[in-house]
């Protein structure tokens, strides 16, 4: 640590305050434009950034002379250092100027006696009383400091290539701190947990395909939805297609697996994973919104559907911990719209007999059990599974209810939620169309925009032997992302929330308040 690299991250921080995008795309940009920091420079900037915004309102507290003093960038990371880390002044003094030094003696000295429960949680006062209003003030209080912890890091084995006793082997033969710090996953059958971050990225295992980053809970998603061999299964919010990989390895390569969203750009970097990863049984494909007209033709055709809904992204703050600052109530409230509108857009794609499964990376019942149970509501040709039942035939002993509901303090995993609905009707399912009614819908496509993104990352169905030559056009070898994040989580669906926004020095913005 040194006096320029805390300045760094006082810069960095105070951009990140405006809350007007993402952090970790701010901050892979931050690296982006200073390649001459080390590795050891990255990682503090990244992580005291990321720790302040996990505390940002206790330490707003702890720094403000009055309820009405704007934030300073440089006295949050102080505070962070101080307060949360648990530094003495005496180790910080050689790297503060005089005034910072006084800065340090005030913060130190700041009492937090009988702060506001939101306070102590960290979050607006809005998500508070959602959290109470569900959980109770103890075990809401307990949900949101489990929030203020860094994530671990999660690893999916993609079975196609490897099993997970191998990747385990080899991780940790290569392990020389002599620490037991890479482990199984307690609950999924394919999870490899390293406690300890690590640019996983340019390890041989990801760029061979063998390992995904993926968070157990994702992982979890996919054992959900159960898809078998030879079953023809949509993804209806593919987004970047962590789940949509995992889908396919289950099924062995087999059937066929369709991924759907509306983003041209996360589709694409669907096609650059879907090389690493050996699979043949996966197309994509943009659609304009949930109510394409191209959709209209596979009505009923597929066994299993998933709808990774758009969402708050309030389950995964662990490792996106700006988002409790930008979401607002109003953003939740049309959020919960769209949920309804693509949930009910899904349901027309499933067979009788197929499976519906609803899910978000979500805390709040607005966007879990109340759009479930509304969905049941209205469509009386569908009824609730047990989750953990089918957990349960999967070998994996998890049992939250009907629901499946994952909470970071009790199952180390990112906040998941998700419902399982099966559609009813005759016993008989309806004759099928000639040929692949995907295939036929794809082929149709008269948009030059839309079949230049067929050609990029659809893939043809051809023989397990021949995967190397699928059709698939080159790509550049990924980017490797510097910031800390995981893709699990941060590619989970989590909808662009409307900033409030307020305009700041490169030093200064307000207080973060309810």
């Amino acid at each position: 640590m040194t006096p320029n690299l805390i300045r760094q991250a006082a810069i960095v921080l105070s951009n990140l305050l405006t809350f007007s995008s993402p952090a970790d795309a701010k901050l892979s940009e931050f690296f982006r434009n200073n390649r001459d920091l080390g590795t050891k420079e990255r990682a503090f900037v990244a992580e005291s950034v990321y720790g302040v915004l996990r505390r940002l309102r206790f330490l707003s507290t702890v720094t403000a002379n009055d309820e009405n003093d704007p934030d300073d960038a440089r006295k949050l990371i102080l505070a962070w250092l101080l307060r949360v880390q648990g530094m003495s002044i005496r180790e910080l003094e050689p790297m503060l100027n005089e005034q910072q030094k006084e800065w340090a003696h005030l913060i130190k000295a700041k009492s937090t006696d009988n702060l506001p429960l939101a306070v102590q949680a960290d979050v607006r006062d809005w998500l508070w009383d959602k959290l109470v209003a569900q959980y109770g003030e103890a075990e809401a209080l307990t949900i949101a400091r489990s929030m203020h912890e860094q994530a671990t890091l999660d690893l999916r084995v993609n079975t196609i290539k490897g099993t997970r006793d191998e990747v385990l082997a080899k991780f940790i033969a290569e392990n020389t701190s002599g620490e037991t710090n890479v482990t199984k996953t307690p609950y999924s059958p394919l999870g490899i947990r390293m406690p300890n971050r690590m640019n996983i990225g340019r390890h041989v295992l990801f760029t061979e395909g063998k390992i995904e980053v993926q968070d157990e809970g994702s992982q979890l998603l996919a054992h959900l939805v159960a898809a078998k061999r030879g079953m023809m299964v949509a993804d209806f919010c593919a987004g970047a297609g962590g789940k949509t990989l995992a889908i396919g390895a289950l099924m062995r390569n087999t059937g066929r697996i369709y991924a759907f969203d509306v983003s041209e750009k996360r589709l694409h970097n669907l096609g650059q994973r879907l090389k690493r990863s050996g699979l043949s049984n996966l197309n994509a494909q943009v659609i304009s919104s949930e109510t394409d007209p191209k959709l209209k033709r596979l009505n009923g055709k597929f066994d299993r559907v998933l709808v990774d809904a758009p969402c708050s992204g309030l389950g995964t703050l662990r490792r996106n911990p700006d988002l409790k600052w930008r979401q607002t109530p109003e953003d939740v409230a049309e959020l919960n719209v769209k949920q309804t509108n693509i949930l009910a857009r899904a349901a027309k794609l499933t067979k009788v007999g197929g499976r519906l499964v609803y899910a978000t990376c979500s805390l709040l019942s607005d966007e879990n059990e109340k759009i479930a149970e509304q969905f049941l509501a209205t469509h009386p040709d569908f009824k609730l599974l047990n989750a953990a039942e089918i957990l349960a035939q999967q070998q994996i002993e998890l049992d939250t209810g009907d629901y499946l509901k994952l909470l970071p303090h009790l199952h180390n995993t990112d906040g998941f939620f998700a419902a399982v609905f099966e559609k009813m009707g005759a016993t008989t399912a309806p004759a099928p169309s000639e040929g692949n009614p995907v295939e036929a819908m794809l082929e149709a496509s008269s948009e030059p925009e839309l079949n230049s993104v067929i050609e990029e990352v659809a893939v043809e169905e051809v023989p397990a032997k021949a995967t190397k030559k699928a059709a698939v056009k080159k790509e550049p070898k990924p980017k490797v992302a510097k910031a800390p994040k995981d893709d699990s989580a941060t590619s989970a669906k989590v909808s662009k929330a409307k900033a409030s926004t307020t305009k700041a020095s490169t030093a200064k913005t307000k207080v973060v308040k309810a």
